[in-house]
């Protein structure tokens, strides 16, 4: 079977075993400019204030835009700094607040166009009949340089796709602007990141005699800021930054084809944060499943962000890995990945983990503590009197014998085939795993493994090594004995399950996983949602993930 051939055929065979989704999409516009009316008595009079000013300068900049936008820059400097004085009169001013919001936005969204620098040096531009020199507040932080960065407001785009449906904002001053960075990060693996950044922030403009200070402030810091004077909520969209980034880059990488051919992908096996490193909030790292990858957390993310409490007391962080590995493999490529996180970025509150199907089969082995137990069951001898290649034993040791992580306070299973999954056994199953190409070091450690290892009864039966189908067989023996195991005592754990709305339970299933494999003796809450196996997507889910993060906030 060649390549393509091979590629339909999973893509066919593969279907029951994972959720389908469709890419985030993006196109960018030119915002119309729609005043805001505010509804007033009929008998009352309709002055002209500082407002409507704005919005006559507003709508002579969008006239100049393509003319001279320089010209339309400053005539939004104008517009913006006219509508400030209104707040500052009256904060509560809502006309005001649209208007500097709307001013600011196109502000940034010229900088681009015009591809101005107003970060090296201040920028002379022309207003009325002198000039105001745009210049930019200076963040010590290297990472918060905006030379680094293109910048365009989120209201230039239109999105769509099924990861993105909610959009979600935060009301307040300050233009929401989606930050992208103008090169690859060249050290993204040591430091962490995604190979470009996107990120959202908040644009805000103050003025001091003749200048004009753009800033960029963090939403997810940040719930207010400090405008002349005045406390105000800081605008936020929640949507559009992650919206960009799995349309234009991001996590977003080739499902199919990293299961069935994992050590071509190898390098995509990447720990990444979503956001600037803060020690002070709890990392919340996601896991997610077979043939998937981090963009199918978008949901989840952007509707936990809209929680003020999430946002001040958790950071997002997600682990990437080629689905074909069996999944002690990729676990043990994570616990070499977190003893570097906990050099280069020491926590100061637990983590939260969540795995959503195999990811969750991954998070159990964060969460254990094995000792000989597996070795001895699979080689009858102790790990010293097994005559094993180096290299062999090197890998085989990683993958069986491991601790559970001190950093993990706590782990949300969802749709997880703990105890394993029937569609790995049947024969369309076992068809996909056959077509898994293998890793080479997996491969040598499979024949040696076999060597000298037996089977019994009704154990599934390999001539090669076992893939991720494979490791998620009720018949496998990693399966059998790693779930005679506990969990490491102390670690609170709770389970999310679907039944595709049937409400039969403890019989029901989300069309992959079925309960009883997903069911957890000792988890401190189970919930079960009408979902199918796209559990983590679901609202119901959203909400008990938000219930469980604010009461780990509590605790911890």
């Amino acid at each position: 079977m060649n390549h393509t051939s091979r590629f339909v055929f999973v893509t066919l065979l593969t279907l029951p075993l994972v959720g389908c989704t469709t890419d985030a999409t993006i196109k960018e516009r030119t915002p119309s400019f729609k005043p805001l009316f505010v509804s007033v008595p009929s008998s009352a009079p309709a002055p002209v204030t500082p407002a409507s000013k704005a919005e006559e300068m507003i709508r002579k900049a969008l006239g100049h835009l393509h003319e001279n936008s320089l010209i339309a820059l400053g005539e939004n400097m104008e517009a913006a700094r006219t509508a400030l004085s209104q707040l500052k009169a009256n904060p509560a001013d809502p006309v005001a607040l649209h208007d500097y919001n709307f001013a600011v936005s196109r502000m940034v969204g010229i900088i681009k166009a015009r591809k101005l620098d107003p970060w090296t040096k201040p920028l002379e531009v022309p207003v009325g009949n002198g000039t105001l020199l745009l210049t930019n507040k200076r963040d010590p932080r290297p990472m918060w340089n905006p030379a680094l960065y293109n910048f365009t407001p989120a209201d230039e785009f239109t999105i769509g796709g099924a990861y993105v449906k909610e959009h979600v904002i935060r009301p307040g001053i300050g233009a929401p602007v989606v930050a992208v960075g103008k090169q690859l990060n060249t050290e993204w693996r040591t430091n962490y990141l995604t190979k470009k950044i996107f990120y959202g922030v908040t644009a805000v403009v103050r003025f001091q005699g003749n200048r004009c200070i753009l800033s960029f402030e963090d939403p997810l810091e940040k719930e207010t800021v400090s405008v002349d004077g005045h406390t105000m909520n800081l605008a936020a969209d929640f949507t559009v930054p992650l919206a960009v980034m799995l349309a234009s880059a991001g996590p977003q990488v080739p499902k199919l084809e990293r299961m069935l051919f994992p050590e071509k992908y190898a390098e995509t096996a990447h720990l990444a944060r979503l956001e600037p490193y803060n020690p002070n909030k709890a990392v919340v790292l996601v896991i997610h499943g077979l043939m998937d990858s981090p963009s199918t957390w978008a949901p989840m993310i952007i509707n936990l962000r809209s929680d003020p409490e999430i946002r001040r007391n958790y950071q997002f962080w997600f682990y990437s890995y080629p689905s074909g590995y069996p999944y002690p493999y990729s676990a043990a490529l994570l616990r070499e990945k977190l003893d570097d996180v906990e050099r280069r970025y020491p926590m100061h509150r637990p983590m939260v983990v969540i795995g959503h199907s195999m990811g969750g089969c991954i998070s159990r082995l964060l969460i254990t503590d094995t000792g000989d137990n597996l070795w001895a069951r699979i080689f009858k001898k102790k790990p010293a009197e097994t005559p094993l290649p180096a290299s062999s034993k090197k890998l085989l040791t990683g993958s069986l014998i491991f601790k559970h992580r001190p950093e993990i306070g706590r782990v949300i299973f969802i749709a997880a085939p703990l105890k394993g999954s029937e569609i790995a056994t049947i024969s369309l199953g076992r068809i996909g795993s056959m077509l898994i190409r293998t890793p080479n070091a997996l491969l040598a450690a499979g024949r040696d493994t076999f060597k000298i290892a037996t089977f019994h009864g009704s154990e599934l039966k390999l001539k090669r090594a076992p893939n991720s189908i494979d490791t998620l067989s009720p018949k496998n023996r990693f399966v059998q004995s790693i779930n005679k195991i506990p969990i490491a005592p102390g670690i609170p754990y709770h389970t999310i399950q679907g039944d595709r709305g049937r409400g039969d339970s403890p019989k029901s299933s989300d069309g992959v996983v079925p309960y009883w494999s997903s069911h957890m003796d000792g988890a401190q809450s189970e919930c079960i949602v009408p979902s199918d196996h796209s559990v983590h997507q679901n609202p119901r889910a959203f909400d008990e993930v938000a219930r469980i993060l604010k009461l780990n906030a509590e605790t911890n």
